[in-house]
């Protein structure tokens, strides 16, 4: 079994043969990749940032990250099911209706948009149960 001190452990690398990090070989700090300008074409090369020491991308295992896409969330939708609608615990307020112009209606309030702006109230018709909103 092969010994090492942690300086040629580090620079070497230890593992399955690949070097997931790159060490700096003069004083052990972890190196970073960074494009430099090499006849008019950007090279990757990994550099130390505490001793600017540079090596080329030649030498350098480049591994291939996947790129991530991601999907915006989904709005939440509030329903109120059949069972809930019987219960008729939610609050009354007198508005007229756009369908048949009964003037009560229940009302309760969603934060549908961000949570730096106002809720949105909802409201269900007493007499045809046919809901609206009305954004504050």
């Amino acid at each position: 079994m092969k010994r090492f001190k942690s300086s040629e452990a580090l620079a070497e690398g230890i593992g399955n043969g690949e070097n997931l990090m790159e060490f700096c070989p003069k004083c052990g700090t972890r190196m970073v990749p960074a494009k430099r300008k090499r006849s008019g074409k950007n090279v990757l090369v990994l550099s130390c940032p505490k001793c600017g020491y540079m090596k080329s991308s030649a030498d350098v295992k480049v591994a291939t990250i996947p790129k991530v896409i991601e999907q915006p969330p989904k709005e939440p939708i509030a329903v109120i099911s059949k069972e809930e609608q019987k219960l008729r615990t939610l609050p009354t307020v007198r508005i007229e209706c756009p369908k048949c112009g009964n003037n009560l209606a229940y009302v309760w309030q969603v934060q549908t948009r961000g949570s730096d702006e106002s809720s949105t109230q909802f409201f269900r018709c007493t007499k045809c149960s046919h809901t609206f909103r009305e954004y504050s």
